[in-house]
């Protein structure tokens, strides 16, 4: 039982995803830094609000709707993805393209049917011609 638990602990994607998670809650951190440090600050110039969540309030009998608080989440959570992609995600994927670039494709498993090879003699007899 604990073989079969730190197998499934070693196993690549478990470890990976354990990365993520913890290189995720660091770069939250940093984002809402920005936001509260960039963003809020500007918000409150131009609504004179220190925050989008106290900028756009309004009371019915007493009960206060904060639709900045919502719009202000928003913000964040577009602010965390959009770091997130252009930092992490495309930079990987630019990497990943390019080492796949320089490997050639993997052969087929499956043998090629009679067809298959007619296709490919004839296929290679016309690429021989002048």
């Amino acid at each position: 039982m604990l073989k079969g638990f730190k197998e499934f602990i070693m196993r690549g994607n478990v470890v990976d995803l354990a990365v993520a998670v913890v290189i995720g809650a660091a770069f939250g951190k940093i984002i809402t830094a920005v936001v509260d440090g960039l963003i809020n600050p500007l918000v409150a110039a131009i609504f004179g609000k220190p925050s989008l969540s106290e900028a756009m309030v309004f009371y019915v009998n007493d009960a206060k709707f904060s639709i900045g608080l919502i719009a202000q989440e928003a913000l964040n959570f577009l602010f965390v993805a959009a770091a997130v992609y252009f930092f992490i995600v495309y930079p990987l994927n630019k990497l990943a393209e390019r080492r796949r670039r320089g490997q050639e494709p993997e052969p087929a498993d499956d043998p090629l049917t009679t067809d298959q090879q007619l296709l490919t003699e004839i296929r290679d007899a016309l690429r021989a011609r002048p």
